[in-house]
């Protein structure tokens, strides 16, 4: 008797139903190997991911760059999403827990809601997987709970599920109360004596900085194999018709290094409001952001938070053009 085959490449969207769960994505350390390898990629400013002093000072240990505490949550998150086409929204994305160097991060995804897309002539049969991601550290704390959705091809090009589930209801908004908990305990009037330079006194809504310094977008293959991200869109270029393709937190992370250039004593990045990828993003792209503050809201202790938007645009053969809106929630000191 031969050998059977098996064909090992994840789940199509007709493969998937709704309380599917997946939490075999191997476990990661954060060391501070992994934490240089991801800053050599995407860059790092972010004072307290760098500076292990100060970080013991305001919070009690090595601060993890949240990019990169995202990043291995999406990595691990693709157990479901090897065979995505895109991915278009994230909704709840809040940090529970800022993690340290020497914490590790398990991740278990669980498919929420289903939508197939209307068919389209000339088009296979494609559909929407709602996916609630969430994250906990060696101790079972939460560090991340939130939603993404991702599209997926069917199996049958000419398929028909019936699934059609409402997106606009899935996932939750982040709760603007919880926001600071974050940061609670934290010693930012130890970081603020510490450093130079505008804190959260000197920020004033509607403010906009413009980071002239591109950034050339280099080793996405890499980025995608250390955060154990194995959608094949990020590896292969046969798997696509568009072909290879920069996995979006690529785009988001080159974002956050440049928002840290543009608010260098930014303390570190609590939650998204949203992240819209406005086009796909290709090696050899420069990236290059505009960053507006629209909101503050003081801190009782001092500090506060402060909502930015980050649109950034790639320069490339042909032209620029937008490739990402991400309206997130930063602390200062």
């Amino acid at each position: 008797m031969g050998a059977i085959t098996q064909i090992v490449g994840g789940p199509f969207f007709d493969d998937l139903h709704v309380g599917q769960v997946a939490d075999s994505a191997p476990a990661l350390t954060l060391t501070e190997g992994l934490a240089a390898v991801h800053a050599s990629i995407v860059g790092n400013r972010m004072r307290l991911t760098l500076d292990a002093e100060l970080s013991r000072n305001v919070l009690g240990g090595r601060l993890a760059h949240p990019a990169l505490v995202w990043d291995v949550a999406n990595g691990q998150s693709t157990l479901f999403t090897q065979r995505v086409i895109a991915n278009l929204f994230y909704r709840g994305f809040m940090f529970r827990y800022a993690p340290k160097i020497g914490d590790t991060l398990y991740t278990k995804t669980e498919v929420v809601a289903l939508r197939q897309n209307r068919a389209r002539t000339g088009r296979a049969a494609t559909g929407l997987a709602a996916l609630r991601v969430r994250t906990v550290d060696q101790n079972g704390r939460a560090v991340l709970d939130y939603t993404r959705c991702a599209m997926l091809p069917l199996r049958d090009p000419n398929g028909q599920t019936g699934h059609e589930a409402d997106l606009e209801k899935v996932g939750e908004q982040i709760d603007p109360r919880a926001l600071a908990a974050l940061i609670d305990g934290w010693n930012l009037k130890s970081f603020r004596e510490a450093l130079p330079g505008l804190h959260f006194a000197d920020i004033r809504a509607g403010a906009i900085f413009e980071v002239t310094g591109g950034d050339v977008v280099s080793a996405a293959p890499e980025l995608a194999r250390l955060t154990l991200n194995i959608a094949m869109a990020h590896h292969d270029a046969a798997s696509s018709p568009a072909g290879r393709l920069v996995y979006g937190g690529h785009t988001i992370g080159l974002a956050a290094a440049q928002l840290t250039r543009a608010l260098p004593n930014l303390v570190t990045i609590v939650a998204w409001h949203g992240c819209d990828h406005l086009a796909p993003v290709r090696e050899g792209d420069t990236l290059r952001s505009t960053v507006e503050v629209e909101r503050v809201d003081p801190l009782p202790g001092g500090g506060g938070l402060v909502h930015l938007r980050s649109r950034v645009r790639a320069d490339r053969e042909g032209g620029a053009q937008d490739v990402l809106d991400w309206r997130l929630v930063g602390a200062m000191a």
